[in-house]
C-alpha cells in the first residue's frame, strides 16, 4: 500500500494548495522488480504492475484505493488497498498522520482480508509511524493465534542529495501472532536502503533490502511510478 505520510503532511502544511480551496483527485501507475511489502516479496521474487486513484481535500482528509498483482502460491492474484485519513501540522516542522488501510484479496481461496490503524508523525528529514492490525479474516493466524494480533513500527530517513535525487534508510519491526502464523517467528526486522530520482516521465528507483528471517536472502528492487491528475 502505497499512500505515504509524506503525502498527508504535504496536503495538510500546503505544500499541495493554492490560495483557493483545495481538493484534487490524482491517479498513479507503476511497476516493480518485486514487490516487497515489509521486506517480504509479495509476488515470489517476480514483477508487479501497481496502481491507484487518490483523493485529497484542504482540511487534510483523503482517502484512496491501490492495486498490485500477488502471488502467494495458492491462487491468489491481486490485492485491493482501500484506506482514508487525516494529515495535519503540530508546529512548522511537525506533522501527522492517522488513517485507516484495509488489505483485500478478492480471489483468495480463504478469508485472509485484514485491516489497520495507523499513526504517524513526521519532523523535516525524520518519519516513524506505528500499526496496529483491528480486523482479519479467518485465516489470517493459524490454530489459536489471534487474527487482529500484528503490530508494526517504521523509522525512515530521507535525504535530498541534489534537486532531483534522494537517498531513503528505513527500518520496520513486525511483531505478534500473525507474523508467528506466516513465518515461525514472534517478530523480525527489515531495513533497507534506496536511491530515487525524479524526471519528467516519472520516478525512478533502485532499493536493496534484507530482513532477519531464516532463509530470506537480500534483495535488489528496482522501480518505477508515475503520477498524473484526473
Amino acid at each position: 500500500m502505497k499512500k505515504s505520510l509524506y503525502q498527508a503532511i504535504a496536503l495538510s502544511t500546503g505544500l499541495l494548495m493554492s490560495a483557493t480551496a483545495f481538493a484534487e483527485v490524482t491517479g498513479n501507475i507503476g511497476a516493480t522488480s518485486n514487490y516487497l511489502w515489509r521486506g517480504v516479496s509479495q509476488t515470489g521474487d517476480s514483477v508487479a504492475v501497481q496502481g491507484g486513484v487518490d483523493y485529497e481535500n484542504e482540511s487534510g482528509f483523503y482517502a484512496g484505493t491501490w492495486a498490485s498483482n500477488v502471488d502467494f502460491g495458492d491462487g491468489t492474484s491481486y490485492e485491493l488497498d482501500l484506506y482514508a485519513g487525516y494529515g495535519g501540522s503540530i508546529t512548522e516542522d511537525l506533522s501527522y498522520d492517522i488513517n485507516y488501510l484495509y488489505y483485500a484479496y478478492p480471489d483468495s481461496p480463504g478469508s485472509v482480508d485484514f485491516g489497520e490503524v495507523s499513526v504517524g508523525l513526521a519532523w523535516k528529514w525524520l518519519d516513524v509511524s506505528y500499526s496496529h492490525t483491528v480486523n482479519g479474516g479467518d485465516d489470517i493466524a493459524s490454530g489459536t493465534l489471534d487474527s487482529k494480533d500484528m503490530m508494526y513500527a517504521q523509522a525512515n530517513l530521507t535525504f535530498p542529495l541534489t534537486e532531483k535525487l534522494s537517498l531513503g534508510i528505513h527500518y520496520g519491526y513486525s511483531d505478534g501472532d500473525i507474523i508467528t502464523s506466516w513465518f515461525g517467528t514472534d517478530s523480525y526486522s527489515e531495513y533497507n536502503v534506496s536511491l530515487s530520482t525524479d524526471t519528467d516521465f516519472g520516478t525512478i528507483s533502485f532499493m536493496a533490502s534484507d530482513t532477519d528471517l531464516d532463509d530470506d536472502d537480500a534483495k535488489i528492487v528496482l522501480g518505477y511510478s508515475y503520477s498524473f491528475g484526473l
